[in-house]
């Protein structure tokens, strides 16, 4: 049986995606123009191919400038309560943290009720910049409550949070939560390097131990052209 040739529009992609592969994050490729006298088909199929393209955030179009090599993004499964060092080690990724904060406090009223703490109890604060492979990716801010203390004594910089939790039998597990698109803030876009006004998400999420018991609250701010969140349903 004749094996049915290649879809143009799978060709030109495929021809993206080889060209990509040598090319480091901004550096500008073939206009749509020229792909279209390369492979001698119209502007519409090129628009097919390239779509997905800039939907995965592999590429990005600036208008009336030209098409440019997009920033790696990271895939994260949203069924499974994975620590991010744990989704970035999936992917082969080298964790690290800058530590901005470490402290005890007075925690605010939506924080207390949320860990089911009395008011005006203390909570153990962390906000860290996650990085991976040197790259920022989200800011995260954590409370818990006071019996995580010792926590300020670990290594947060390098160390995984929810690993040293499970170590000291309080293991996550169970998550729920929120998620929303933002805009980067001064601050925001400072600390992941984005510009003012660029596209973030933010989570927020209660994490219990296994018999229900809240044990962390957290507030993660991703870069939004370095993330997909991949959502499955039945």
């Amino acid at each position: 049986m004749a094996r049915r040739p290649m879809p143009r529009h799978e060709a030109v992609e495929r021809h993206i995606r080889g060209r990509i592969a040598g090319l480091k994050p901004g550096d500008q490729i073939e206009s749509d123009a020229e792909l279209c006298d390369l492979f001698q088909v119209s502007r519409m199929t090129v628009r097919q191919a390239t779509q997905r393209l800039v939907a995965e955030g592999v590429i990005y179009r600036i208008s009336g400038v030209g098409t440019f090599v997009g920033e790696p993004q990271v895939h994260r499964q949203m069924g499974k309560l994975r620590s991010f060092t744990e989704e970035m080690a999936l992917r082969g990724m080298t964790v690290s943290s800058t530590v901005l904060a470490s402290e005890l406090r007075v925690g605010s009223q939506e924080e207390t009720t949320a860990l089911r703490i009395a008011p005006q109890s203390n909570v153990v604060h962390v906000r860290r910049l996650r990085l991976a492979d040197e790259q920022p990716m989200a800011i995260e801010n954590v409370v818990l409550p006071p019996s995580c203390a010792w926590l300020l004594r670990e290594d947060l910089a390098h160390g995984s949070l929810h690993q040293a939790l499970t170590e000291q039998g309080f293991a996550p597990s169970r998550a729920t939560g929120t998620q929303i698109a933002a805009i980067a803030t001064e601050d925001d876009a400072a600390l992941l390097e984005l510009p003012v006004g660029a596209a973030i998400f933010v989570e927020r999420r209660l994490i219990t131990t296994g018999d229900g018991t809240p044990v962390e609250l957290t507030e993660s701010r991703y870069a939004g052209s370095r993330f997909v969140f991949h959502i499955e349903l039945a």
